[in-house]
């Protein structure tokens, strides 16, 4: 029988742990990992004595009644549960070994029991990622993407996951938008195109959400950030958090991936490149190229839409706290480069 759904951290004892993971365990410290660093969930690591790992990853819903309420509402629970039920086996992208996984549909209450990849190597987001890094996540992403190339819409039936195209995107996103660029604007300087890409952003909603609705889809992963990834002893991608997985046109992973965790003087010199690369190992996993077509356009749409991201993660934002700070004004001067170059205010 499985472990009844922890209320909190305090409920997650060794019985719990060790029926969790089907061998004893005796846990030795509790450590928060999440806070501060942009985390809608809250992730703790446990220390264990016994037969099996010297730590583990424990994830549930963060304390914060904004990021509670954005959970529930968009399903991020249930998804990423799911994901570690129904798909990581599948998943072409190694991610971590899930030891268990509950949620309660009706509440969204959820727990992980993860693998602790935490030893792996890091990419500073806030740093940027490095050419050869960002081009081993970008041939990833496309096998990521290849695998699940128009078999999307069945996982979004299941509940695994959920389009572009549903009404709740159109309904929720306005307003969260709204309240955390009024939050951001209050708080930070930004540059001058972010807030007329931001004041312009609301109504060119429908355009940007109906081109990212068009076919091809695949399944995204919907936060493909150096945050989100390790890199394992072979320089492989150890990939994160799958709450947003979602049916979508796939070049929106990349543009959010290259406009949001390369540095701009890198994005600038390899993104053209980058996006050719993503094409040609597309086509390698045999994706036809006729369905390739236009791409280029939808990504420039897509980084449009990307100026979404760090408001709606700054209305959850402690902004007087340096690292939360710091992820922000780094996006905000990415996405400059981004308008800049790409001439995204020509799409509003």
């Amino acid at each position: 029988m499985e472990p009844a759904i922890p209320a909190g951290i305090d409920d997650i004892d060794d019985e719990w742990l060790s029926q969790a993971m089907g061998s004893p365990a005796r846990i030795t410290g509790i450590t928060d990992i999440g806070t501060g660093v942009g985390m809608i969930g809250a992730i703790y690591r446990a220390t264990l004595e016994g037969d099996g790992p010297d730590t583990v990853v424990l994830k549930m819903p963060g304390l914060d009644e904004t990021a509670r309420f954005t959970a529930q509402i968009l399903r991020l629970n249930i998804r990423e549960v799911g994901f570690y039920r129904e798909l990581a086996a599948e998943s072409p992208i190694r991610v971590p070994h899930c030891h268990f996984g509950g949620v309660d549909v009706e509440t969204h209450q959820f727990v992980l029991v993860l693998e602790d990849v935490g030893s792996y190597r890091a990419v500073s987001q806030i740093e940027g990622m490095g050419r050869a890094d960002a081009e081993q996540a970008v041939d990833e992403m496309a096998a990521w993407h290849a695998h699940w190339w128009g078999k999307a819409g069945p996982i979004v039936e299941r509940g695994t996951a959920m389009a572009i195209h549903d009404p709740i995107y159109p309904m929720l996103l306005p307003p969260v938008f709204s309240d955390g660029w009024a939050k951001v604007r209050g708080a930070m300087s930004v540059p001058r195109v972010v807030e007329t890409v931001a004041d312009g952003w609301v109504e060119a909603l429908p355009e940007m959400l109906g081109s990212l609705a068009t076919t091809p889809s695949t399944l995204v992963h919907g936060d493909y950030r150096a945050d989100n990834m390790f890199f394992d002893d072979d320089g492989r991608v150890v990939l994160l958090d799958f709450q947003v997985i979602g049916q979508s046109m796939p070049v929106g992973d990349l543009a959010y991936f290259v406009t949001g965790s390369l540095s701009p003087a890198t994005a600038s010199e390899i993104e053209p490149g980058l996006y050719e690369r993503w094409r040609r190992a597309l086509a390698t996993e045999g994706i036809p190229e006729s369905e390739l077509d236009g791409m280029w356009d939808v990504y420039r749409g897509a980084a449009l839409f990307c100026v979404c991201y760090p408001m709606i993660a700054g209305a959850g934002m402690d902004l007087t706290d340096e690292r939360q700070r710091g992820l922000l004004e780094a996006t905000f001067e990415r996405f400059e480069r981004a308008a800049d170059e790409l001439s995204l205010t020509d799409l509003l």
